[in-house]
């Protein structure tokens, strides 16, 4: 569910943030979502302040049933929804009917980051 982890450290707390802030506007620049990340407190280690910062990859389960429901309540008729460990497969035979799948995903208010892939 998780990949790598980011360590930002600095002397003080301010820093410390200011440097995560700078992190965030690089992810931005690079079109990368800030859902993606799962950012800890601030936590003092002797002298230094550290922010770790998990990269989260995959869907976990729960998220991927919200996305099955919604699907099935609101989505088209003839898409299908398939959950497959850290990845949600949809399939219909129509490309309108998953391009309009797609837009409903966007438009949801989801509390995490989505990535669409086309494996034709």
């Amino acid at each position: 569910m998780s990949g790598e982890k980011i360590l930002v450290e600095a002397e003080t707390e301010e820093r410390v943030k200011a440097a995560l802030d700078v992190l965030k506007e690089k992810m931005i620049k690079r079109a990368v979502s800030l859902k993606h990340l799962d950012i800890s407190e601030p936590a003092q280690s002797g002298k230094v302040f550290r922010i770790f910062c998990a990269i989260q990859e995959g869907i976990s389960q729960e998220n991927a049933k919200k996305i099955t429901k919604l699907l099935k309540d609101e989505g088209p008729k003839s898409v299908r929804a398939q959950i497959q460990g850290e990845e949600l497969r949809v399939s219909s035979k129509s490309r309108d009917d998953l391009q309009s799948a797609i837009a409903l995903i966007k438009g949801a208010k989801l509390d995490f980051a989505v990535q669409f892939t086309n494996y034709r």
